[in-house]
């Protein structure tokens, strides 16, 4: 669809539609995109965050924060993307009782190998918004993902 072309009529129920839709299908890419990098969604995303995070090195606590588990789950996925050879576990240099999370980079070439084709093609369906529309789905994003975490951590309360 070129810029300036209408956009289908749309409305509350069609839009809630399509955004679990295309939830439903990222959840299973994101499957198969961990079963072909050997780890599981969870450790699949955590080095996401590690990604996101770039030269600012999380630590345990911020990648728990991120991924939403304790700090023991988050030992638990830094051991097993250590041992995949996905992060190594590096000093903190203001903090020695704390360690901050660098990603490998074979790894990062791999992950980038995998996911660039896909990432190619959502940018070039990107360049066919307007600056206008990019602004509006950025808020809807920003927005929807502030209120999934903030539902989480009502999920997770004792009476939740």
């Amino acid at each position: 669809m070129a810029q300036g072309t209408p956009r289908p009529p749309a409305t509350p129920a069609r839009t809630l539609s399509a955004m679990d839709h295309l939830i439903a299908t990222s959840m299973f890419g994101q499957q198969e995109m961990a079963q072909r990098l050997n780890l599981n969604v969870t450790d699949l995303t955590c080095f996401a965050f590690v990604l996101e995070a770039g030269d600012d090195l999380l630590t345990a606590g911020d990648l728990a924060e991120r991924a939403h588990v304790t700090t023991g789950a988050v030992t638990g996925i830094l051991n097993r993307l250590e041992r995949a050879g996905y992060v190594a576990r590096r000093p903190d240099p203001a903090d020695r009782r704390r360690v901050r999370i660098a990603a490998q980079p074979d790894a990062v070439a791999r992950v980038t190998a995998l996911y660039e084709p896909y990432y190619t093609r959502l940018n070039a369906l990107l360049a066919e918004y307007t600056p206008d529309e990019l602004a509006l789905l950025d808020d809807l994003f920003i927005r929807t993902g502030a209120l999934m975490s903030d539902y989480l951590e009502e999920l997770r309360e004792p009476n939740g």
